[in-house]
């Protein structure tokens, strides 16, 4: 069976990890294209001409600006379909403002192509990903899990040690402790964890190391 790899690269101010997800043939999914400047776009063009020719989509495990603001150059640049879950449309809306107030200015955001839903399977890469919604950090975050290559993508919702901050708008510690509780800490303990921002880790470590879990 072939084996998924997993491209980590860590684009812009805000230093979040966009995730390649690639097979032998060529073919990847973007997760999270967070490129922002100009040798950005270009270390990103340069692995995917070489490695992964062929696009197939590009995912964004929420709406916040840092993980969406590379959207409208790769949809640009390769016409790809972007996908999200529609709990987070309202955010794409209000990028711009959020950019604003974060001093990363963007332009406005392509609106999604389809949107992500829970329990959504997508097969493009030779791998089964299961979508599994998990608000809280945004109402409409979602994590990418793959039982077969043993990961978990988690966006913002869990990081090594930490969790997704809940001050942004549409965010809820209760509702993201939930989440996590029920959509990640019930997969298998060895399930590697490559959060959205930070380093990878897995499921037992932070059972058993991430205060917020306790």
């Amino acid at each position: 069976s072939i084996m998924i790899k997993i491209k980590r690269f860590v684009f812009n101010p805000f230093q979040v990890n966009c995730y390649i997800l690639y097979n032998q043939s060529g073919e990847c999914i973007i997760i999270d294209p967070s490129v922002y400047f100009d040798n950005e776009k270009d270390i990103l063009v340069n692995f995917l001409e070489s490695k992964c020719p062929k696009p197939q989509m590009i995912i964004n495990t929420h709406g916040h600006v840092d993980h969406i603001c590379g959207n409208q150059f790769l949809t640009d640049k390769y016409a790809l379909k972007t996908g999200l879950h529609k709990d987070d449309s309202d955010l794409l809306n209000i990028a711009v403002e959020q950019g604003v107030l974060f001093n990363f200015p963007v332009t406005k955001p392509p609106s999604p192509d389809f949107f992500l839903l829970d329990k959504q399977i997508i097969t493009s890469v030779g791998s089964y990903l299961e979508i599994r919604h998990a608000p809280g950090h945004s109402p409409g975050s979602i994590v990418i899990y793959s039982e077969k290559d043993n990961f978990i993508i988690t966006g913002d919702v869990l990081f090594e040690g930490s969790i997704g901050r809940t001050d942004l708008p549409g965010g809820d510690y209760k509702t993201l402790i939930n989440s996590i509780k029920e959509k990640i800490l019930t997969l298998p303990d060895e399930t590697v964890v490559y959060p959205g921002h930070g380093n990878a880790t897995t499921i037992v470590k932070e059972k058993i190391n991430n205060p917020f879990l306790q």
